[in-house]
Formats: structure tokens, sequence, C-alpha cells
């Protein structure tokens, strides 16, 4: 029988640990059995329990105390996701092998190595070969959002992490209930952007002219290809944290007792819950 992990990504302070916490509480009350391991060797606190933690393989504090290093701090970390992926033993024998596993994978938030370190596309591929169904969730913090270009900004990054993983991907704007009902109304036009019309947005931010062709040469490529959608994370509120659930689940197809269901339904479903989500909490 398949298992299930969702790799949880995105960059510092976007709410990724949050998250984790968040659709354990979730799942727990829908008497679902989720599971969190814990990538992040600079980890100090979170919220939840770890069925494993890198930590207990190596942590960034020791590796840049070691004189014979001398690493920093982003030093340290690529060393110690190098070392975790020369030893992804200690992970197999961490997870055991218990059928229908459902694991978040809490992930380093430092980009590069979703850009140009072969460290999580290792993990990824070795997770398919312990028979996981893997799916990337990338994390934003909807406040950094609100502006045309700083959300271009976020979609690159995004766009980094699909590239170099190679596998599904759900793309969330998470705090959406540190944010005002007007902020909401402003950003709902990002969940599912035109992104000519963030040409148009950015036109007087972008003073150069070879900057605005930039710009717009990666807006088309991104709104004729549909490469990145968003879907709203409010850890406040069950329905949206239902959402996001439904659509990561129909995306490696969980349960074996569940309808299976084509890309084209799941994004069916997807527009109908976020027609719902919004009418209930941005036009009261």
């Amino acid at each position: 029988m398949p298992r299930y992990a969702q790799l949880v990504m995105g960059p510092a302070g976007s709410g990724k640990s949050t998250y984790c916490s968040t659709m354990v509480q979730h799942c727990e009350a829908l008497g679902r059995a989720v599971q969190v391991v814990n990538l992040d060797p600079a980890a100090e606190l979170f919220s939840y329990p770890v069925m494993a933690d890198i930590r207990e393989l190596i942590e960034v504090d020791d590796v840049m105390e070691d004189e014979s290093l001398r690493f920093g701090p982003n030093g340290g970390l690529v060393f110690c996701m190098e070392y975790f992926a020369s030893n992804f033993n200690w992970l197999e024998e961490s997870l055991g092998h218990v059928e229908d596993d459902y694991i978040l994978f809490d992930c380093p938030g430092q980009i590069e190595l979703y850009t140009h370190l072969p460290v999580m596309k290792q993990l990824v591929e070795q997770l398919q070969q312990w028979e996981f169904r893997v799916c990337g969730v990338f994390l934003v913090d909807s406040q950094f959002m609100v502006e045309s270009f700083k959300f271009i900004s976020g979609i690159l990054a995004a766009l980094s992490a699909m590239i170099s993983l190679e596998i599904p991907q759900i793309n969330i704007m998470t705090k959406m209930d540190l944010l005002s009902k007007k902020a909401k109304k402003e950003i709902e036009k990002y969940l599912d952007p035109d992104m000519y019309s963030m040409i148009e947005d950015s036109t007087d931010i972008l003073k150069s002219k070879m900057f605005k062709k930039l710009t717009k040469s990666i807006c088309g490529l991104i709104d004729d290809y549909g490469m990145v959608r968003f879907l709203p994370f409010d850890r406040s509120d069950e329905e949206s944290i239902n959402i996001v659930l439904q659509h990561i689940d129909c995306t490696i197809q969980y349960g074996e007792d569940l309808e299976f269901k084509e890309p084209k339904e799941c994004e069916e479903d997807k527009s109908a819950l976020l027609d719902e989500y919004f009418q209930d909490h941005v036009d009261e």
C-alpha cells in the first residue's frame, strides 16, 4: 500500500511549523493519524510532537562550533543537509514502515536548498523509493504578497521549487487570519491571478524599460502556462484548513477507499470551495 508525504517548504517566517501544528490538530479532530518529521537542523521550538527530528542526527550549532569547519549559519545548514542526504538510513529507521503512513516533513527555509542544491531532490527520490506519494506544499506569507512586484517574487520562489523537485505542488498563502477584511478582499485577486494585470500594476514601480520587458516576459510565461496558483490558509478557520487538506489529498490520491479523481476534477472542486470560503469571509 502507498504511503503519503507532504514536503512543507517556504521562506523563513512563512509559517511552516505553524502549518504543521495546525494540520496535525485538524487531522486529529477528523480521526486521521498524521505524523511530523522536523528536517530543520536549526529549529529551536515547535508546537507539535515529532516522530523524528534531524537534530538527533546533526545540529547547525554543533557544526558552527566545530573549529575545523568554521561555517556560518547558512554554510552550517548546507553542511547539515548534505550530511543528512548521506545518511538517509537514519530517516528510514526513524520512519519504520507502517502502511497508509501520512507524514508532514517540516523543511528548512533556505531557498538555495530548492534552487541549486540537490539535497531536497535526493530526499524526494528516496521517499518515492520507499513508496511515498509526495506532494510539495510551498508556503508564502499573505502579508508579503499584497503588492504586485512582491507577489511576482513569491511566484518565482514557488516556481523554483516546482522545477527543482518535479513533484505535484500546492502553493499556499498563510496567515490569512492576520489580514483585515479589506486586505482579504484585495488579496483574492492574487489567488488566481491575471498576470497581465500585474504588469500594469507594476508600471509605476519599474522605471527601467529593460526590467519592464523582463517582468512582462515572466508574467506572460506564468499566465500562459497556468503554472502557479495559491490557496488561502487561515489557521483559525476549519473550512479554510479543510480546503487545503482536501486539495492535497486529491493531488496524492490519499485513501484507498476514495474515488479516483482526475486533476481537472480536483481543480473544479478547488474553485467551488474557494468561492464558498470568500463568500463567507469577505462579503459578510
